[in-house]
Parts: structure tokens; C-alpha cells; sequence
């Protein structure tokens, strides 16, 4: 009797944690983030079956010199130099690993001009750790991102 007893809470108790346990969710990386510096907001979204990143506000969208958009003036391609900041997009091809991870993406850092292999770390629904780096994750850097409501 008490191992049929046993048995049966352990069943019921199972069943309540799988039944509440966060669901592995490919697009919660989807919506609008303040971005580490705090200086910008990027709009990540879902194209096809892989993850971009734009941005889409600047809390300084003019440069104080001339009063014009801020352009993308550190670009190590002379070429680009002369492009808007806004609405530029910054991530490109992340793919959803599982667990809350999206890899493989490329992520491009106006204020050195340079572009950087990146994965992004879901931590909560309202936290996203995004890791910029060169060749291998050790060598780089991680930047917490705010979901904005």
C-alpha cells in the first residue's frame, strides 16, 4: 500500500513539473531590447528559419558636431561609411540551438566599425546575454541586453 501510495505522488508530482516547465521557445528571442551600452534599442526578428537584429532607436540619433543622422562613420569599408545608423542591420543568421541558446550569427559593432562571430544566451524572459568574438566564445565579450515591454 504505501509503495502503490509512493509511486503515485511521485507520478503526480512529474506530471506537475512538466507541466509547468518553461517550454524551449525558438522566437522568445523576439522583441524590442536595450542593448548593453544602453545607447541603443535592437528589434530582433524572425526571417525565415533564422534570427536578425536591427537597429531602431538611438538615444542620440543626430551628431552633435553637424545635427545630422548619425552615420556609420567608423566602418572599416570606406564605402559604407556614409549609411544611416538607424534602421541598420546589426545581427544576422542566428540559429536556435535549444536550451535558450542562438548561435552562429554575426553581429556588427558600429562604434569599432567591425563585424563579430556572436550567440545569444537567453538568462529570462527579460535578459539576453549577447557574446561578440573572434574565432573562438573565450575570446570576446558579453554584453546583457534588457527586453523592452
Amino acid at each position: 500500500m504505501n509503495v502503490t501510495r509512493l509511486f503515485f505522488t511521485l507520478t503526480i508530482l512529474a506530471t506537475c513539473l512538466v507541466s509547468f516547465a518553461p517550454k524551449d521557445n525558438p522566437d522568445a528571442v523576439v522583441g524590442t531590447w536595450l542593448n548593453g551600452t544602453k545607447k541603443g534599442h535592437v528589434q530582433i526578428y524572425k526571417q525565415g528559419g533564422t534570427y536578425f537584429g536591427k537597429l531602431i532607436h538611438l538615444t542620440e540619433p543626430n551628431d552633435p558636431a553637424t545635427g545630422k543622422p548619425k552615420t556609420d562613420s567608423k566602418n572599416v569599408d570606406l564605402s559604407k561609411r556614409s549609411r544611416p545608423l538607424m534602421n541598420m542591420l546589426l545581427m544576422y543568421n542566428f540559429k536556435y540551438d535549444g536550451g535558450g541558446v542562438w548561435s552562429d550569427g554575426k553581429i556588427y559593432n558600429p562604434e569599432d566599425g567591425k563585424e563579430y562571430n556572436c550567440k545569444m544566451t537567453l538568462k529570462d524572459p527579460n535578459t539576453l546575454d549577447v557574446r561578440g568574438y573572434v574565432g573562438i566564445s573565450l575570446l570576446g565579450k558579453t554584453q546583457t541586453w534588457t527586453r523592452l515591454k
